[in-house]
């Protein structure tokens, strides 16, 4: 026993000094040596290892433990930018931060602020408000910045754009339309959001056996994904399941 807890004991020392020499989030030591063994391993997965790999998918790895632990922290931190620098670019990036959180009224304030002047008609800008809208049941005024960006075929008519314009359609009971921007995202949209939303459509449009044929669609493709989107890509089976109700 005395050994191991020595081993447990100098493994976490050392995890400490990292932390605080590559200047870590002080909650680091918290975790560490609250939770030995266990917090310095998932420290180890979280920051050490990506940091010594480099790759794509470890920083996405280490992105989704940090958001685990700490979920507003890149809010915290997007925050702090505005205060000290509130350019656009920061505004943009609190923006998405508080859209991450479920804060779209405050969302919809920062991407409306930040589309002044020359950035009136930022297609990024407009969708980030756009979708902020939609999430608070303002669907006219979504459809009015979506038309603006479908101005402009090769900013404005992306599959995020498309789908958002589907569901202020919905919204606005245009359910044709709906249909054919829900569809075009769909068959375009990297991920699952795109199916699972138009599927969650065609559900609540009584369109049930296309619903379902959706939602096996969507569990072929979940099987096969890479286990870090799973987590993710399930929370939008989920939102499908809902909508079709027991089965």
């Amino acid at each position: 026993m005395l050994p191991a807890f020595g081993l447990s004991l100098l493994f976490s020392i050392v995890l400490c000094v990292h932390v605080v020499r590559t200047n870590q989030a002080m909650y680091w030591l918290m975790i560490i040596l609250m939770l030995q063994p266990i917090g310095g391993i998932v420290y180890l997965v979280a920051i050490v290892l990506p940091s010594m790999a480099g790759s794509t998918a470890a920083r996405r790895m280490a992105q989704g433990a940090r958001e685990t632990l700490d979920p507003t922290r890149e809010y915290r931190e997007a925050r702090a930018a505005v205060d000290d620098t509130p350019t656009v670019h920061n505004q943009m990036r609190l923006a998405k931060a508080a859209a991450a959180l479920g804060h779209h009224e405050e969302a919809e304030r920062l991407f409306g602020q930040a589309a002044t002047g020359i950035h009136a008609e930022d297609p990024v800008l407009l969708l980030g408000r756009a979708t902020a809208l939609v999430e608070l049941g303002r669907y006219a005024e979504a459809l009015t910045l979506l038309d603006l960006m479908g101005q402009d075929a090769d900013k404005g008519r992306s599959p995020q754009a498309a789908l958002a314009l589907g569901r202020a359609y919905e919204g606005l009971g245009r359910t044709s339309e709906a249909d054919t921007a829900y569809q075009w995202a769909a068959g375009r949209m990297p991920g699952l959001e795109g199916l699972a939303r138009y599927a969650a459509f065609l559900a609540r449009s009584g369109r049930t056996d296309e619903a379902r044929e959706a939602l096996v669609e969507i569990d072929r493709r979940l099987a096969s994904a890479n286990p870090q989107f799973r987590k993710e890509g399930r929370a939008w089976r989920d939102l499908a399941a809902r909508a079709l109700g027991p089965t």
